[in-house]
């Protein structure tokens, strides 16, 4: 898949399945624009990709969104691509949660998710041309344990991606949402070492998924690369899942 010309947004950029997507499309031929809190590894991977651009801050914090969109649109006009992968989970229930850690996962999930897609749909809409990846998660849809406040946001972020496929159909925008299973991710390994046996918590896990192992996030890259870009161009509205056959056992 061609991705050469193209402008692709992509937050949680510094890690994980968000670092796995912003490589796969730029060795596609795409100009990334990567979004992270985490400075120095979103400098590291930038670094690697001639021609990106490295915004550092919070997805959740409005003005440093239409700051960041502001140097986007600057730099290289309205972007093509626009990929959510920015996370963060505390691994805690509802009795458990402070208000400002409910916050705090919903900011970076949700109104994150929110502000980056407000800040660059008038682009595409104006362009007629654009494609929105949202990354949910396999919880949202299976529910799971001790994790309130991560599933409300990625159960979230699904309608979301619904509405707006509606909402945009029109304008020649797609917007899709990515459904990973467990994957080996600096956010997974956080959630297992938050258990009392982290090595137990893995193997539940991995015990789960029927393919009998955790996921890449390569492998969630690749079925982004396949929603972001033309050869889904009749794709949208849907959640793709890429859970190792989670929510089918």
């Amino acid at each position: 898949m061609d991705l050469a010309g193209r402008v692709a947004v992509v937050t949680g950029a510094a890690t994980g399945i968000g670092a796995a997507t912003a490589r796969m499309m730029a060795s596609r031929g795409a100009t990334i624009v990567g979004v992270d809190r985490n400075g120095a590894a979103l400098d590291a991977l930038c670094a690697a990709l001639p021609g990106s651009l490295a915004l550092v801050g919070d997805v959740g914090d409005e003005a440093t969104v239409a700051a960041h969109a502001g140097a986007v649109a600057e730099r290289f006009g309205a972007a093509d691509i626009l990929v959510t992968a920015a996370g963060w989970s505390t691994g805690k229930g509802v009795v458990g949660s402070t208000l400002d850690e409910w916050n705090a996962v919903l900011n970076t999930n949700l109104t994150g998710t929110f502000l980056w897609c407000r800040a660059l749909l008038p682009g595409m809409v104006a362009r007629k041309a654009g494609s929105i990846v949202l990354v949910g998660s396999q919880l949202a849809f299976a529910g799971g344990r001790s994790n309130a406040p991560y599933l409300a946001s990625k159960g979230a972020v699904a309608s979301l991606g619904r509405c707006m496929a509606l909402d945009h159909a029109d304008d020649g925008v797609r917007v899709n949402v990515v459904v990973p299973g467990a994957i080996d991710t600096p956010l997974l390994e956080r959630a297992f070492a938050r258990s009392a046996d982290p090595q137990a918590a893995r193997a539940r896990s991995v015990a789960r998924h029927p393919l009998g192992r955790l996921g890449r996030a390569e492998e969630v890259a690749r079925a982004i690369l396949f929603l972001a870009g033309d050869d889904a161009s009749f794709t949208t509205g849907s959640c793709l899942m890429v859970d190792g056959g989670w929510l089918a056992a």
